[in-house]
């Protein structure tokens, strides 16, 4: 209990006092805590302050402004030009959309390097002796919400403008790419990995009966 009582305390004193950070590139674009823990070496240690609120996630004002309304209507008339100039703050602060097709090996060169950071982000936070209670007090979780609060606000956002550009006959980035289309759809079928049934007989070959189980 004097564990908790002290982490408590220091989360409250903490609460309020975070830096605000932006990714190690320079690049608006807006991380969660878990992508800033696995950006690089430096992120994973610094993971604890992000869990006591030192450093906080700087969310772009775009995310901000679409948070306030993200189906605000731009001018009656708005060109093109004008709505590219709309979208293109989005995809920066939020990445590429879901119609960009990505490189399988560059995802998987990608997703080797967070494993590696995340594992490191991991070992430094469980250093924090109840950690959930001290990111709630610390605002840690509730800053979290936050930013994925807007990141979800921007997706609209950019899909309203999107719509709005297709409409009007507008090239990309203020329409769809349409690269995925035809793409193939996921089933929901469930299949055994292995093999529950014996292979069908090669020709020529009588097929085998089920043994008889010994009468007990």
């Amino acid at each position: 209990m004097r564990s908790l009582a002290a982490a408590a305390v220091f989360a409250a004193a903490l609460a309020g006092t975070g830096c605000v950070t932006a990714p190690a590139d320079g690049s608006p674009r807006v991380q969660t805590t878990g992508d800033a823990n696995r950006e690089n070496l430096k992120g994973a240690v610094r993971a604890p302050l992000r869990d006591l609120n030192l450093l906080r996630t700087k969310i772009p004002v775009v995310l901000l402004e679409a948070m306030a309304d993200p189906y605000a209507r731009p001018p009656r008339r708005v060109t093109c030009v004008e709505l590219v100039a709309l979208v293109q703050p989005l995809n920066d602060a939020l990445g590429a959309d879901l119609d960009t097709p990505s490189t399988d090996e560059d995802d998987l060169l990608l997703k080797g390097r967070e494993s590696a950071y995340g594992a490191v982000a991991g070992v430094t936070t469980d250093a924090i002796p109840f950690r959930g209670w001290v990111r709630k007090l610390s605002g840690a979780e509730r800053h979290d919400r936050l930013v994925q609060a807007a990141i979800s606000a921007g997706a609209v956002r950019r899909a309203y403008l999107k719509g709005l550009g297709e409409a009007r006959g507008c090239p990309p980035p203020a329409t769809p790419s349409h690269e995925l289309a035809g793409s193939e759809v996921i089933t929901q079928e469930f299949r055994p990995r292995y093999p529950t049934r014996p292979p069908p007989p090669g020709p020529g070959k009588p097929a085998e009966t089920p043994k008889a189980s010994p009468r007990r």
